[in-house]
Parts: C-alpha cells; sequence; structure tokens
C-alpha cells in the first residue's frame, strides 16, 4: 500500500481550503457578522448545529477503534452547550424550530459514514471541531457583540471551558491526526469527505439564507 509522505493535517486543511472560504462567504454568514440579521435567525443556526452535533456526537460515543480514542475526546462535546443555548435564545419549545433541507441531508450523510467508517467520523469530526476552535472563537465574540448577549449566554457552544489554550490544543489535534495509521488511498478518501462536510454546511447556509426571518 502507498505510504503517505505529506502530514495528514496538512492534506487535509489544503484540500478544504475552498470549500471552507466558500463556506465563510456565504450570504447567510456575511449577514450574520455584519449584525444584519435578527436574532431569531441566529437560534435557527444554532437548532441546526444541535442536529449536526447531536448525529456526530452520537457516532463518535459509538466507535469502538482504539486507533481514534487521541482524537475523539470529550472536551469537545457541543450538544449541552448547543442545547443550553437554545433554551436561553428561544426558550422550552426549541426543539420546535425546523430543520432547513440541508441539516436533513447532512444528518443523513453523517449516518451513512460516520458510524461505520472510522475515516468518515474523522472527516466530519475534523470540520466541525477545528472549524469551532478558530472561526468559531472569533464568531462567538461576534454574535455576542450583535445581539448583546450578556455573560456567555446564547454562545457557550463556542465556548471551550476545558480546553486551557485553543491554540495548543488544535496543535495537538493535528498530531493526532498525522498519527493516525492509514495509507495515502484512505487518507485521500477522508480528505473528500471533508470537502463533502463542507459542502454540507454551506448548504445549510443557503438554506437558512433562503428562509431568513422577516
Amino acid at each position: 500500500m502507498p505510504v503517505a509522505t505529506v502530514p495528514f493535517s496538512q492534506q487535509l486543511r489544503e484540500a478544504t481550503d475552498q470549500a471552507h472560504r466558500m463556506a465563510e462567504n456565504t450570504d447567510f454568514v456575511v449577514a450574520l457578522v455584519e449584525g444584519e440579521l435578527p436574532r431569531d435567525d441566529f437560534a435557527r443556526l444554532v437548532r441546526q448545529l444541535h442536529a449536526v452535533y447531536s448525529v456526530l456526537e452520537d457516532a463518535a460515543a459509538d466507535s469502538t477503534d482504539p486507533d481514534l480514542a487521541p482524537v475523539l475526546v470529550p472536551q469537545l462535546a457541543r450538544v449541552p452547550a448547543l442545547e443550553a443555548d437554545l433554551e436561553y435564545l428561544v426558550g422550552p419549545d426549541w426543539r420546535d424550530l425546523a430543520l432547513v433541507g440541508a441539516t436533513d441531508e447532512y444528518c443523513d450523510r453523517m449516518r451513512a459514514t460516520c458510524f461505520d467508517w472510522s475515516g468518515g467520523l474523522v472527516a466530519h469530526h475534523y470540520v466541525r471541531y477545528l472549524g469551532d476552535l478558530s472561526g468559531g472563537q472569533i464568531l462567538g465574540r461576534v454574535v455576542a457583540r450583535v445581539y448583546e448577549l450578556p455573560d456567555g449566554l446564547g454562545t457557550s457552544a463556542y465556548r471551550f471551558d476545558e480546553i486551557d489554550s485553543p491554540k495548543r490544543f488544535k496543535d495537538e489535534y493535528r498530531a493526532r491526526l498525522d498519527a493516525l495509521p492509514w495509507d495515502t488511498d484512505e487518507r485521500e478518501r477522508v480528505a473528500h469527505e471533508a470537502v463533502h462536510a463542507f459542502t454540507n454546511n454551506t448548504a445549510i447556509f443557503h438554506d437558512l439564507h433562503a428562509t431568513r426571518v422577516a
């Protein structure tokens, strides 16, 4: 089997660069960071993310692959924080917020790839959590300012209280990815799935923009 020569984390970053930039520049995200959306639209986004992370974290909990143990660390779990945010932003009926079609498709994609394929789980795990620890940190601060959310209420999903240094953690996470015992062909498959994860995420932004709160 061919042996990988480029660090896997670098391969993932390079493979997903264009898809990442496309997601960041969707109309919905641009309007969100510029303070042009009502708070209800932000709450709708959080509802979509809750659905996505629920599937992803179920898959992580279900994994029995010992090679993934260093990557699937519990400090990254976001579902409890997302639920707390929705309770604050919406109230006890937050589950009544509709999921857009792209969210259902994203969740279906993860159900098809993350439970029975370790590479698929890593692809989606990488896209979601490295994003949270990078641009997500900026987005959390912007949203808190735009919607005047006090003391982190409504944005707790962007806080990682059990991680002292996001930068150091990301470096360690990338090193753990690089240590995964996969050959070039498997790494290529995983990188392709990571691009697909960004595509799914972008589709959610498009659907949310098309159904914006008036």
